[in-house]
């Protein structure tokens, strides 16, 4: 059985950091954690995905490695038992798991013990798809992706940095949770709304 640790920020508590290491299924120590930084343009230079390598090294991990999903081989995944999805663009992320035939793998992982860490865009391919992204922030799909399916391992629709009303600026005036309820009615779903600092652990 695997763990999503769904988050906005990463590890940005010890909270965060404490329910993460209770629900490992060994010691830092003697696990591999890939950090996959395809949703940045930055890469592994990106100070999130820096900040998550120095996070997984303070917790006791000693074998982390990025991984970017649009140069790499995703077979190589299967040598982690950790997957932390840094954040991002969630469609460029999306685009080069569909592009490098990502999904059969990450499904595979899904079935053992693996632990999933999404952090906001990378929180968010793990559902059933990133509509959501498309009607919150559609000027982020500049590649014009039209295939917004994900893998999915979750059935959750996760909606990140719900508290921050200035990300999301519309020009109606409406708020985060008036559009989001618009959403869900045209949609016929729910969204799991996660603020900064909050974290979600979902078992599949």
């Amino acid at each position: 059985m695997s763990k999503f640790f769904l988050t906005s920020n990463g590890f940005s508590t010890e909270e965060i950091k404490a329910a993460f290491l209770k629900n490992l299924y060994d010691t830092p120590n003697k696990l591999k954690a890939a950090i996959i930084t395809t949703a940045s343009p930055l890469k592994e230079r990106n100070k999130y995905a820096q900040k998550a390598m120095d996070d997984f090294k303070t917790m006791g991990f000693m074998f982390i490695d990025f991984v970017d999903l649009e140069y790499d081989n995703p077979a190589i995944l299967f040598d982690y038992d950790v997957i932390y999805i840094n954040g991002g663009n969630p469609f460029h992320l999306l685009l080069h798991i569909q592009m490098s035939g990502s999904e059969e793998i990450f499904k595979h992982l899904s079935k053992q013990k693996t632990v999933f860490v999404g952090f906001s865009a990378g929180a968010m391919i793990l559902g059933p798809h990133i509509q959501l992204a498309r009607f919150f922030t559609p000027r982020m799909n500049s590649l014009n992706l039209q295939d917004l399916s994900c893998l999915p391992l979750l059935d959750t629709i996760v909606f990140p940095h719900y508290d921050r009303e200035d990300l999301f600026k519309d020009d109606s005036g409406k708020t985060i949770e008036e559009r989001l309820s618009e959403f869900e009615k045209s949609h016929h779903c729910m969204v799991h709304r996660l603020k900064d600092n909050q974290f979600t652990l979902l078992e599949a």
